[in-house]
């Protein structure tokens, strides 16, 4: 799936991909999905995106070839694949902030600046760090989210801070929002609550028993009022953004107790503004950016112990010949869809 710029993308050939440095693995794609992100990249909210380049930087496959530095996997190999491609060698990587990797193909590179995974076959570089064995006991459609989606919400979680017995707020019940919501519930928190603007989203939180409570996000005064009642007037402990929406920034600090930490995982289409002067005397800490994407033997670990499910999410399935079609579902949010399984033709 190739972005065209101006808001198109269509499914065209292209050549397979080749080896073209040592740290290089190039992995045949078995199942792959569409992420919010790619929908922010043909809004043109993505400026650093390329034009031709194809789409994808969550999935999942077979190690098909590696290039001689390569020692952390083998031809054959499951592999989820991490959504950022990181050095490992630099000051931010030595640091863990693989999302800041000063390498040119560092960063969320795959699907953006290179050539990502909807795809059939995909080159991955720095494999070493971008490619993690899947547990045998893991199926692929447990381990597709594990490289985007659950690595966001698990960063998300642990940026917070979470206590145990703390009340969290996860504004935006889409899937981002969601994963965030498994993650937090590691740290066995007293309740977890989402907000979102769509009833169909909350009552899926509910189902599946990712959030306690769930709010419309319609008036920002009762959901204050609500909150506080909760909360012996405090608010919440820790709140994560997930949704991105008009108000969901305002929302985060006004539904936050003094000295929380605010936590901005969505990604905006629009400058959003930090009103200072309205949240003096609150001292809240706020922790932002694009997901450090380094725990992914960590998350399969939890998958295959039991203590994470993704599963849920996927709603709808297709093949790649499909996939221009799912995107037009996934985009408009039709037929309940919350994320789809590519699989191959």
């Amino acid at each position: 799936m190739v972005y065209q710029g101006e808001g198109r993308a269509a499914l065209l050939q292209k050549p397979r991909p080749v080896i073209q440095k040592s740290t290089d693995a190039i992995v045949r794609v078995t199942l792959s999905t569409i992420c919010s992100s790619d929908i922010h990249i043909l809004h043109g909210a993505v400026p650093r995106a390329v034009p031709g380049v194809t789409l994808g930087h969550e999935f999942v496959g077979v190690v098909e070839e590696t290039g001689k530095a390569v020692h952390s996997v083998a031809v054959g190999d499951r592999v989820a694949v991490n959504v950022e491609t990181f050095c490992g060698d630099c000051f931010f990587c030595k640091r863990g902030y693989v999302n800041n990797c000063t390498d040119p193909e560092g960063g969320w590179a795959l699907g953006c600046r290179i050539d990502g995974g909807q795809a059939e076959y995909a080159r991955i570089p720095f494999a070493d760090q971008g490619l993690t064995r899947i547990p045998e006991e893991v199926s692929d459609e447990e381990a597709l989210f594990t490289g985007d989606l659950l690595s966001t919400g698990y960063w998300a979680a642990q940026m917070v801070e979470i206590q145990k017995g703390d009340t969290v707020v996860v504004i935006g019940a889409g899937p981002a929002g969601l994963c965030t919501m498994l993650c937090a519930k590691l740290y066995e928190p007293e309740r977890i609550i989402a907000i979102d603007q769509r009833k169909e989203r909350l009552a899926f939180a509910e189902k599946y028993g990712m959030a306690d409570l769930t709010f419309l996000s319609e008036d920002m005064e009762k959901l204050e009022q609500k909150i506080r009642s909760l909360t012996d007037g405090r608010g919440a402990d820790a709140v994560i953004e997930a949704a991105g929406g008009d108000n969901t920034f305002e929302m985060a600090w006004r539904l936050a107790r003094p000295n929380a930490v605010i936590g901005i995982e969505a990604m905006y289409e629009k400058p959003q503004i930090l009103p200072l002067p309205d949240m003096y005397g609150k001292n809240l800490i706020w922790k932002s950016g694009g997901v450090d994407a380094c725990h992914c033997q960590e998350i399969l670990e939890l998958i295959r112990q039991g203590k994470l499910d993704p599963r849920p999410l996927i709603t709808h399935t297709c093949r790649l010949s499909e996939i221009e079609q799912a995107y037009r579902i996934f985009e408009h949010h039709e037929d309940g869809v919350m994320k789809y399984a590519v699989y191959p033709d």
